[in-house]
């Protein structure tokens, strides 16, 4: 397992180096920022959805690795998703982040790099706050401040 480990990690660095949707999107119909009071880091989602699908997503903002990797992932995840799906992925994944149980690994796909997370309990808020921050994009009609604690 240490070379599996090895890749996870790569993968989590990768995407915090290199984040995938990173950006303003404009225009958007949702908009909600996401604070970690703990470690400072900052997240802004943006989603424009339609008929119950997400049809873009972007985010932006500033913290550690786990945190923008954890974004820039679920950006990737969740694109072209319904919304009930979106909801069951984010369930899934707070299982695996809190849990380290890795039996729902082929639904979350590269989210599974997340999982070992869970070996450090401070750091599951990092990798949920992007998803609580879009849970709360998407569930509100104004936007506000999302803060883990």
């Amino acid at each position: 397992m240490p070379n599996l480990r090895e890749l996870y990690q790569q993968i989590i660095i990768d995407h915090s180096q290199h984040p995938k949707n990173f950006r303003i999107l404009e225009h958007s119909k949702h908009v909600q920022e996401g604070y970690n009071p703990l470690c400072g880091d900052k997240i802004i989602i943006y989603v424009n959805d339609s008929n119950g699908r997400i049809e873009d997503i972007a985010f932006q903002g500033s913290g550690c690795a786990i945190s923008i990797a954890s974004a820039s992932l679920m950006t990737e995840a969740i694109k072209g998703k319904t919304l009930e799906e979106v909801t069951a992925l984010f369930q899934e994944f707070q299982e695996i982040v809190t849990k380290g149980d890795l039996k729902n690994q082929t639904k979350l796909g590269k989210l599974a790099v997340l999982a070992g997370v869970s070996a450090y309990p401070m750091r599951v808020k990092c990798a949920t706050l992007p998803w609580h921050t879009l849970k709360a994009a998407l569930t509100s009609n104004t936007k506000s401040k999302v803060t883990t604690e």
